[in-house]
């Protein structure tokens, strides 16, 4: 039973033309900077700064940047949902994850140090 699923993206001419003017703003603004390349420095940035303001606004009145932002108000409603750990337990796990690293890196050690012995030492005779 295979279904056929497919998405379907509604992106009307308005919205595609939003935000090529926001990509034109970007490159526009970066090319403002190096364009006032005889001016103050905080003229050159302050340039820049606004036609890129102007690009974010304009990307955010268009359908993907209307999704971005109900994307990252659900995103915060989820991380108010999450129940955190106590101080208590969150210091009990840390001790426990540090616990396990070190027996970890201790075992890497010793597997290391007997292999390198096994090989080197036993099988090719080498001898430091």
């Amino acid at each position: 039973m295979a279904t056929n699923t497919q998405v379907e993206t509604v992106s009307t001419g308005a919205d595609k033309a939003k935000l090529a003017a926001a990509g034109v703003l970007v490159v526009a603004g970066v090319a403002a900077f190096y364009l006032l390349g005889k001016q103050d420095l905080w003229l050159r940035v302050l340039a820049l700064l606004v036609v890129l303001a102007l690009a974010v606004v304009t990307f955010f009145t268009a359908e993907p940047g209307k999704q971005l932002i109900a994307f990252g108000r659900d995103s915060v409603r989820e991380v108010k949902k999450v129940v955190w750990p106590a101080r208590k337990e969150a210091m009990q796990m840390t001790g426990y994850v540090f616990a396990f690293v070190v027996v970890m890196a201790l075992f890497l050690f010793l597997t290391d140090k007997t292999l390198q012995w096994l090989i080197f030492d036993l099988i090719l005779g080498w001898r430091r």
